[in-house]
């Protein structure tokens, strides 16, 4: 694994290596590659004890030509300004490919959250949306949940912006609860989407899912989600890690019951049925046919690459693998399901919390599951198409492509003013 790849600097060259099936002129390919605006800022927070302690918080909005700037909000100690602006950018072109009318835009705050008592972490939450404020709105920028936050955050960003706004505004943000107008279908919705564009690349390939043996590196919401539905297609998912590392056994795990036992002890490993316990570099090598990569960017570099073994890869996390690693794929011909499509899920379903939102109507989550399901299907057949006409030397590319363009489009037919 890598942490030295930039990660805005993997997002350019995902974006220079599409264009060339493009006509863009270089001062559109620039725009496109770079972020509208960052905000960066300190927040002094008093803590459980008194003191006053001071957190980097950033929010990039990249690109606005689609729609409002839409994009999670990560607490993790790594966040930086590069990695926040390459965020936002990857979800623009997401929601581009999956083609929801959204721009992108991203936020975090350098924090480890496990470090901080509720009491605080509330106190961080509200401040940082105080300063986000000014910049995001129901028709501006509208946040949600990202690594390391979810419904509780979400749902004290909207209290804060409506109290100081004197409003009632609940498509401020997604990923809400459900009783502070969150989505059914919303907690499930990423992981879901990983399922669908494994099961729809499967079938493009001819291979039969259900026959198929399955690695998950990372199973928090969005791993654990999709190998329980992986698994629900008959596959056989023979190996899951976290932070702890990883567990495995060769004829495969019930995937429910890996979830209940790292809710119970708080890690995968020491799992009861696991054979034998792996590093998850030993994971993502595993001679697999399908591996999910879920959790953070740069799982695999490429160096590692050269040892990965899956005939198929489905980005669950953002950026997990460098353009080293993507080139070190594309020649040994593993088929690699960008994360711009697979993981499209989340926003997808928080462009349907927003919608009702706006609607002041709540849809049943049998109606989120089969919208979702059309979005997602509908994508990964543009992306395919796109795949076939342009000759693309790999899936991402061909993605990028479909994203970029409509992009460009939108901004062409908007004009430049002043």
């Amino acid at each position: 694994m890598s942490d030295e790849a930039n990660p805005f600097e993997s997002l350019g060259k995902q974006i220079e290596e599409a264009s060339a099936y493009l006509d863009l002129g270089d001062d559109v390919l620039t725009r496109l590659k770079h972020p509208e605006r960052v905000l960066e800022t300190n927040l002094s927070v008093a803590m459980d004890d008194g003191s006053i302690e001071l957190f980097r918080a950033y929010r990039s909005q990249f690109n606005g030509d689609r729609g409002p700037y839409k994009g999670g909000i990560r607490y993790h100690p790594g966040v930086t300004r590069d990695e926040v602006k390459a965020l936002s950018g990857w979800m623009v072109y997401k929601c581009a490919i999956v083609d929801i009318p959204y721009g992108g835009g991203k936020g975090g705050i350098v924090i480890d959250p496990s470090e901080y008592s509720e009491s605080e972490l509330e106190r961080v939450t509200r401040a940082f949306a105080t300063e986000l404020r000014p910049i995001i709105g129901e028709d501006r920028d509208i946040p949600a949940p990202d690594v390391n936050t979810g419904q509780r955050e979400m749902n004290w960003i909207k209290d804060t912006y409506e109290t100081l706004e004197n409003t009632t505004a609940p498509g401020v943000i997604t990923g809400k609860a459900i009783d502070s107008g969150g989505s059914a279908g919303r907690v499930e919705a990423t992981g879901r989407s990983v399922m669908l564009a494994a099961r729809e690349v499967f079938e493009y390939l001819e291979e039969d899912i259900s026959e198929a043996t399955v690695a998950v590196q990372g199973y928090g919401n969005a791993g654990s989600v999709a190998a329980k539905l992986i698994d629900d297609l008959g596959a056989d998912v023979v190996a899951v890690s976290d932070s702890s590392g990883a567990v495995y056994n060769p004829d495969g795990f019930d995937a429910r019951a890996v979830k209940s036992f790292k809710t119970e002890t708080g890690s995968v490993t020491g799992y009861e049925k696991a054979t034998e316990e792996l590093t998850n570099d030993e994971l993502l090598t595993l001679d697999v046919d399908l591996l999910v990569p879920a959790a953070l960017e740069n799982a695999i570099d490429g160096e590692l690459a050269e040892d990965v073994r899956a005939d198929v890869i489905v980005e669950a996390a953002n950026g997990p693998l460098t353009p080293e690693a993507d080139d070190v794929l594309t020649d040994a011909g593993v088929h690699v399901v960008p994360d711009i499509l697979a993981n499209a899920g989340g926003v997808t379903v928080s462009y349907f919390e927003w919608v009702q939102n706006r609607q002041r109507f709540a849809w049943t989550e049998e109606r989120v599951n089969e919208e979702l399901e059309r979005v997602i299907v509908d994508a990964f057949d543009a992306l395919t198409t796109s795949y076939e006409k342009t000759d693309a030397p790999n899936l991402r590319t061909a993605a990028y492509v479909v994203a970029i363009e409509r992009v460009a489009n939108a901004y062409e037919q908007g004009g430049t003013w002043p």
